[in-house]
């Protein structure tokens, strides 16, 4: 570039924030189905009404650049309105958890420090019962209805810039209280062109936002559907019948099935006569879904299973290039890097890990979210050396791709040697009656930590003597579980993802000691 220094009329003009993109779209398409809600029909142009107003109802309320909303509340299409109003005048919206017990929400409120707090009526009363300070209310229902009538629609808000924050996602917090993930304007824009361009998805491709929209997979895809000119389908939560519904009578681009309902849902689409009408991929994390079931839901839902790596902090970027093939039992369920980012393998030196070594997962590109909020430590840590550092152990394969082996904080160490407990959980959950499986880690006075498995089976025959038999084929000797414990399948604790929480399993393997 020379001495050449663009000013900053030059750069504005290289700046869009989601809410502008938003209003832009429904400019264009203002006929176009936006949301649908319980048979409740929005079009773009409407939906950009009620947010224009909301905007001005919060700018109205003392909520300015930069403050956070409180957003408590189960699925509704309210949730994108407020992330949306939120987006144009700058303000973050932290995506509370509503199944949270009451220390752990008290901790992710007082965190952010809100501004206001939006709730519907039933987590209104939860707010009481909080040790909190006394913030602002905004009830969903009758009294924001009010106060948007109120409102007008202009749009007179300055520009937001695109590092400025979006939304807070709240971590899983298994080592302790859940953190708060910042994702930027930049980032969420970002994620909305990867599932675009990586998953091959059209404009008006649509989404089914039934998981809850405080977790990633709803307010990531409901958003990015909504830049691009799809439709969002709201579902409150885990409901067979209208996610079946929904299959059926819109096109739809990235179906969430995830661990837990598969084989609940498998019985539902098994019960009477089902016709997508054109799914262009379902799930994610192939890793953690048992064989069988990934058969059999690919061969239903008639679409390929998505065989990612993600996580709140990055998206999907890491791994969003592989599909399991519809009705084909995997043989292997290594990740194809995306795009759009720079991935390394490292040792705890900071050190590029060589072929088939096993690596800590750092990455770098547009989609990286903006650190955890009021956590200096935690980032210092997590982001050395301009790199992103997720906690995560992978194993690059001599033809580029690279293989999950598990999280870091849950690998086990057994007489000097390291043991990913998602390598053990693989062999087990090969068996087709096993229903899922999680290994823990437990104290051994002779090798320092042993692994101990979780099984649920459908099957009376799937016995220890079995499944040890199955693992003696298939693991070294020190990755073998010492012991194996058959739970009910309703009985593995699990986070809103779906994911098994091992803290909780070891927790109540100490306790049975």
């Amino acid at each position: 570039m020379g001495d050449y220094k663009p000013t900053e009329q030059v750069l504005a003009a290289g700046r869009s924030s989601l809410g502008n993109l938003f209003l832009e779209r429904a400019r264009m398409q203002p006929d176009t189905l936006a949301v649908e809600e319980d048979g409740v029909l929005t079009t773009y142009g409407d939906l950009a009404t009620r947010v224009l107003k909301l905007a001005n109802a919060l700018k109205g309320q003392g909520v300015e650049r930069g403050d956070r909303i409180g957003l408590l509340c189960h699925n509704r299409r309210e949730y994108l309105e407020v992330e949306l109003a939120a987006a144009l005048i700058g303000a973050i919206t932290a995506c509370l958890n509503w199944r949270l017990v009451g220390a752990e929400l008290s901790h992710c409120v007082t965190l952010v420090t809100p501004k206001l707090m939006i709730c519907d009526p039933e987590q209104a009363a939860r707010l009481d019962e909080l040790d909190i300070p006394d913030i602002p209310r905004l009830i969903l229902g009758e009294d924001y209805e009010t106060v948007l009538e109120a409102a007008d629609d202009t749009n007179d808000h300055p520009l937001v810039d695109p590092e400025e924050g979006l939304v807070i996602l709240y971590t899983s917090g298994t080592t302790g209280l859940p953190k708060g993930a910042l994702i930027s304007h930049r980032a969420m824009i970002a994620r909305a062109l990867v599932f675009a361009s990586e998953l091959h998805l059209a404009y008006d491709d649509h989404f089914v936002a039934w998981a809850p929209f405080f977790h990633m997979a709803s307010t990531d895809h409901a958003l990015a559907t909504i830049l691009r000119g799809g439709a969002v389908i709201v579902v409150d939560g885990y409901q067979p019948a209208p996610l079946i519904d929904a299959a059926e009578r819109y096109k739809v681009g990235w179906f969430v099935v995830i661990p837990g309902m598969i084989e609940d849902f498998i019985n539902h689409l098994n019960a009477k006569p089902f016709r997508p009408k054109g799914i262009r991929f379902i799930g994610a994390m192939a890793d953690l879904v048992p064989p069988h079931q990934l058969v059999e839901v690919t061969r239903l839902l008639d679409a390929p299973f998505f065989n990612s790596f993600g996580s709140t902090e990055t998206g999907v970027l890491p791994g969003s290039r592989s599909m399991v093939e519809i009705g084909v039992p995997p043989v292997r369920l290594s990740k194809i890097q995306g795009a759009f980012c720079e991935v390394r393998l490292v040792d705890a030196d900071e050190n590029e890990v060589g072929i088939g070594e096993p690596g800590d997962l750092a990455i770098r590109g547009a989609t990286v979210f903006s650190g955890y909020w009021n956590a200096p430590e935690t980032n210092a840590e997590d982001f050395r050396h301009g790199w992103f550092h997720n906690g995560d152990v992978f194993r690059r394969n001599a033809d580029g791709t690279i293989d999950f082996l598990d999280r870091a904080k849950y690998m086990i160490k057994s007489g000097g040697e390291n043991v990913y407990p998602a390598e053990i959980e693989r062999v087990l959950l090969s068996d087709p009656h096993v229903q899922d499986a999680a290994v823990v880690k437990a104290p051994d006075n002779k090798w320092g930590e042993s692994p101990v498995a979780f099984v649920a089976t459908d099957d009376a025959s799937v016995t220890e003597t079995t499944l040890m038999a199955l693992c003696r084929q298939e693991l070294a000797g020190y990755k073998r579980p010492r012991e194996i414990h058959f739970i009910g399948i309703d009985d593995f604790p699990r986070s809103t993802s779906g994911k098994v929480q091992r803290h909780e399993l070891e927790a109540r393997y100490r306790e049975g000691k």
